[in-house]
């Protein structure tokens, strides 16, 4: 073990100020214990420390972001949401081949047993690089060329006209 190296002290975090401390004490020749003592900490927990930073160096008693909840699908299962999802809605018997959150949240349900908020479908959809859409709402039975007729003769008729030219305008 290497007690020689100099270790500088530069953080902002208490919890790592206070492990490199301790490194930085025991590498002074200070007991565990009296080390414990002066920083009001456990002996178990210098030990852990002197431990991490023995076998994986000082920066390893450093600020460490935590590891968080695991994720409900993995990211296998993630990859092979858009192939699902593919094959369409009516393969999964649902009545029109059109996705909705509450279908893709019903698929992912069924497939791998994990339930999801539409939201939360929301944010996993962008997550696998599907876009939200709505689809465009226009009857069957309408005639573009009948609309574009109505346009040119009938609504110019509609419209409001000036009286006439003469006429005083507001101010």
């Amino acid at each position: 073990m290497e007690t020689t190296q100099t270790v500088s002290i530069a953080t902002n975090d208490a919890g790592e100020y206070r492990r490199i401390l301790a490194w930085k004490m025991f590498c002074q020749g200070n007991r565990q214990k009296d080390i414990a003592q002066m920083l009001e900490v456990t002996q178990g927990a210098i030990s852990q420390w002197i431990k991490r930073a023995t076998q994986h160096g000082v920066q390893s008693l450093g600020k460490r972001k935590a590891p968080g909840r695991t994720p409900y699908l993995t990211a296998q299962q993630k990859a092979q949401l858009p192939a699902l999802l593919e094959k369409g809605a009516e393969h999964f018997e649902f009545r029109g081949d059109y996705w909705t959150r509450a279908r893709i949240a019903e698929v992912i349900r069924r497939e791998y047993q994990v339930a999801f908020s539409d939201a939360h479908i929301s944010r996993l959809l962008k997550e696998i690089g599907w876009s939200h859409q709505k689809p465009i709402a226009k009857a069957t039975q309408r005639d573009e060329a009948k609309i574009a007729l109505w346009k040119e003769e009938t609504l110019p008729a509609l419209k409001k006209k000036p009286k006439t030219s003469d006429a005083l305008s507001c101010i």
